[in-house]
């Protein structure tokens, strides 16, 4: 076909080894004025693009004439063929990320807060936070918020406080509200109180039946004092990890626990003291989705619940769906995966792209989560028995500022799908995988992979108009247009 006849406008995106020799090629089209352009943000595994925009846009044409390709992949859009809307993208705000934050110099952290928590131009907007209900393994030291001499204890909840998360955590979280006051908080325990546990230590042990009471109204407290500290829950998860009591602080729950602890105790907790946060079961790998449809299959502790969290350090992103499918009235999240420090960013990138970033959200996930946001060069801080090789998305040391893997992964969906979007229908390719979102602004966002050696070429397809685009090998991209 002669140049002058084809429809579509051309746009190859090199790695940057060949920029100097290269350059943006576009094709003539018999509508010479496109009516929408895209912009396209490019990570690669060999770091030569890490979430950069690329000076070149796609230009979209009419669809007025066929065209064959040979085997171009073919990546089409339907707008009106909607799924879920999305809560956001973020991390968790651990104690010690809370820690670094605060030791920052004034300026230095209002910077970071700033690029990390809003869409200014250098910003990428993160959306969602999660935070541990009293200490996770990465706090210096294990505490909750009821920690009692040895044989006492506070059904009542008398001598509850917040104290331990006064010194950096909830002034972090105050810093945060002022750039972004409407992001979702999850709260997330990691033990009770070892006074209502069987083996009265941080690790391990089981809620005891005696004190199912007293622990929910441990959680009604939380809600209640954090939005007297102007800190609103959005949500809670029951447990942590509950099939992994080896971690400190940890609980071993089972999933007829968790049903018993919600239908009889957390759930009327929350009625009887008005508290709207939402209730969200498992918070836990994937291979056992047994655990949640166990507890869904409970219709007394159902009512209470309005979802399920998952991690994936085992089974398949899929697996998200297999619930959705028996349960589909109730939420899914995404709620934890780390990215170890002795790992390679050209092996976390394509895992990560194209298990979380891509595959939670097409497999009903309406938010993910890396963990965790700050962590300083010796990673650093852990409890005895706490994660060793946790890489933050950032690294602090004083003001220094390191961007490590995490900050790429949730840059390409947090700067461009705000809370609200809806995904929409996309092709569901092995070549590129990829998944869409319409905003609430009507802008389009296409987040896609290419997990070839070599640039693969595409055929981007939507709402009548249609541009040809080629990704570099092993490289991430997202995909802006239509943005008011």
């Amino acid at each position: 076909m002669k140049a002058e006849n084809n429809v579509f406008t051309r746009l190859l995106l090199f790695p940057a080894a060949l920029l100097a020799a290269a350059s943006w090629l576009t094709v003539s089209c018999q509508n010479e004025s496109p009516s929408m352009d895209a912009s396209v943000w490019i990570t690669s595994a060999d770091k030569s693009f890490l979430f950069e925009e690329q000076e070149q846009k796609i230009s979209f044409s009419e669809i007025n004439t066929q065209r064959g390709d040979g085997d171009i992949t073919e990546i089409a859009l339907n707008p009106e063929q909607t799924y879920q809307e999305m809560d956001g993208f973020g991390y968790t705000l651990t104690g010690g990320s809370a820690l670094w934050l605060s030791e920052m110099s004034d300026q230095a952290r209002s910077e970071l807060l700033r690029e990390l928590f809003t869409t200014d131009e250098q910003g990428i907007g993160v959306s969602y936070l999660r935070v541990s209900i009293g200490a996770s393994d990465l706090d210096p030291h294990v505490f909750s918020y009821s920690d009692l001499e040895k044989g006492e204890t506070d059904t009542e909840m008398e001598h509850f406080t917040l104290d331990p998360d006064r010194k950096y955590l909830i002034p972090m979280l105050k810093e945060i509200l002022e750039l972004a006051p409407d992001i979702p908080i999850l709260g997330s325990p990691w033990s009770p109180p070892v006074w209502m546990k069987s083996n009265q230590h941080s690790i391990g042990g089981s809620l005891l039946p005696e004190f199912y009471d007293a622990y929910a109204l441990y959680f009604v407290r939380y809600v209640q004092k954090m939005k007297k500290e102007g800190i609103r829950i959005d949500a809670i998860t029951v447990q942590n990890e509950p099939l992994h009591p080896g971690n400190n602080p940890s609980l071993l729950m089972k999933a007829d626990e968790q049903a018993e602890f919600i239908k009889n105790h957390l759930g009327p907790a929350f009625e009887e003291h008005d508290i709207d946060t939402k209730i969200i079961i498992y918070d836990h790998n994937l291979d056992r989705i047994d655990y949640p449809l166990d507890v869904l299959g409970d219709a007394e502790a159902a009512q209470y619940v309005d979802g399920t969290a998952f991690h994936l350090y085992g089974g398949e992103i899929e697996s998200m769906s297999k619930v959705h499918e028996q349960y589909p009235e109730k939420k899914l999240y995404f709620t934890e995966q780390w990215v170890g420090a002795n790992s390679e960013f050209s092996e976390n990138l394509p895992w990560h792209m194209q298990n979380l970033m891509i595959g939670a959200p097409r497999n009903w996930s309406r938010n993910v989560l890396q963990w965790n946001m700050v962590s300083n060069p010796d990673l650093e801080p852990h409890t005895d028995g706490g994660c060793t090789l946790c890489l933050g998305a950032i690294t602090i040391d004083g003001d220094e500022v390191t961007r490590n893997d995490a900050y790429y992964f949730i840059a390409h969906a947090s700067k461009f799908v705000h809370p609200g979007s809806v995904r929409i229908y996309s092709t569901d390719t092995e070549e590129l995988p990829n998944v869409a979102f319409r905003r609430p602004d009507g802008g389009t966002v296409l987040i896609m992979y290419n997990p070839a050696e070599t640039v693969s070429e595409f055929r981007l397809t939507s709402e009548g108009k249609s541009a040809l685009a080629e990704i570099p090998p092993q490289s991430a991209a997202t995909i802006v247009w239509g943005i008011k």
